[in-house]
């Protein structure tokens, strides 16, 4: 997630504040969708599994990969491993952008602060939709980090290597529910940027040059930091959702719903205060969709010890705590893709 910045537009009201807490678990709250109290939901969402998790975090945030910094020879590798896991599952790119990379140029960057970083890449998996192939729903997660500094390599495992690792098994889940027959109504969209350490470039370039129209995007699931715990929160099952109810009504009902038939975490709404100094809601990525008129909803484990510096590793993700969160964005994304109409935008 990027280091704090004050952004010279106005504040936008946020309205929600406080802890939601549910009780019930998967498939038995009788407020549940059809959708996700189905065998197709709950076939698919057995696909989450830690160890996938932990296997492929291993690898996106090991040494070899050099902490990711933007446009890096390590986060290029790292981009190739990406690839080629969406190739082994059959899942492709857009066809209109004729491969899995947007180029991110320095020129775009470099206008926006970014120094003299080099040419970077967007990386976007797709799966599209059986009825409403026009609907898009998108997943992001950046998956660059902050690089080597002083010869000493910064993993970001948690940061955001937990929202990259977890993209890409909500994308198995969903194409292994495609392969049995039950595919998504609309398409889905699997977004990971660029350049967010550096002032959130890779999601400002996307919503500038969308590869589908704003016009058309449902929503966007955005998943930065969702491995660890914070000091406020230690050995607690929570997670932060930021910005759910900004823009649309329905998207903080959705996401409390599939909470409640799935594993029923603690979701912390802390950071939706107008007054959060910490302004987490202009932080990361989904921010860029947000500007444009496409309700968000921010996912993020806090501010821990480990933020920005070189112990942030492999080895201290709380897997199981990923896991659990990684399925709650799944089932939320499920019933966002199957319900018959897509959510309002409803807000200012």
């Amino acid at each position: 997630m990027r280091k704090l910045f004050i952004p010279l537009f106005s504040v936008a009201v946020l309205v929600s504040c406080g802890t939601a807490k549910n009780t019930s678990g998967i498939g038995t709250s009788k407020s549940s969708t059809a959708s996700q109290g189905s065998k197709a939901f709950l076939s698919a969402y057995k696909e989450i599994k830690a160890e996938d998790l932990k296997k492929n975090l291993y690898v996106i945030a090991s040494d070899e990969m050099e902490g990711r910094d933007t446009g890096s020879p390590g986060q290029k590798r790292a981009g190739e491993y990406m690839v080629n896991y969406y190739k082994r599952l059959g899942i492709s790119y857009p066809n209109a952008l004729g491969s899995y990379y947007q180029k991110v140029p320095a020129d775009f960057m470099k206008k926006r602060g970014g120094g003299n970083l080099p040419d970077s890449e967007n990386i976007l998996a797709f799966i599209e939709g059986s009825e409403k192939p026009e609907e898009i729903v998108v997943i992001s997660g950046h998956y660059d980090h902050v690089g080597t500094r002083n010869g000493v390599v910064y993993n970001g495992a948690d940061d955001d290597g937990s929202g990259t690792v977890a993209v890409m098994e909500i994308a198995k889940a969903f194409q292994a529910a495609k392969k049995a027959g039950n595919g998504p109504k609309r398409s889905i969209l699997f977004l990971h940027v660029t350049g967010e350490e550096h002032g959130l470039f890779g999601s400002e370039y996307y919503t500038d040059n969308p590869v589908f129209p704003l016009a058309n995007t449902v929503v966007d699931l955005n998943i930065d930091m969702i491995g660890r715990d914070d000091p406020e929160n230690r050995g607690k099952q929570y997670v932060y959702v930021i910005g759910s109810e900004m823009l649309s009504s329905q998207l903080k009902v959705i996401n409390e719903a599939a909470n409640k038939i799935t594993n029923n975490l603690e979701l912390n709404y802390k950071y939706d205060d107008p007054n959060d100094t910490q302004r987490l809601y202009y932080r990361s990525d989904h921010y860029n969709f947000a500007k444009n008129n496409v309700p968000v909803a921010f996912f993020f484990d806090g501010i821990h010890e480990d933020y920005h510096k070189p112990t942030d590793d492999v080895e201290k993700i709380d897997y199981n705590l990923l896991t659990k969160r990684t399925q709650l964005v799944f089932a939320t994304a499920w019933e966002l893709a199957n319900r018959p109409q897509r959510i309002v935008v409803d807000k200012k």
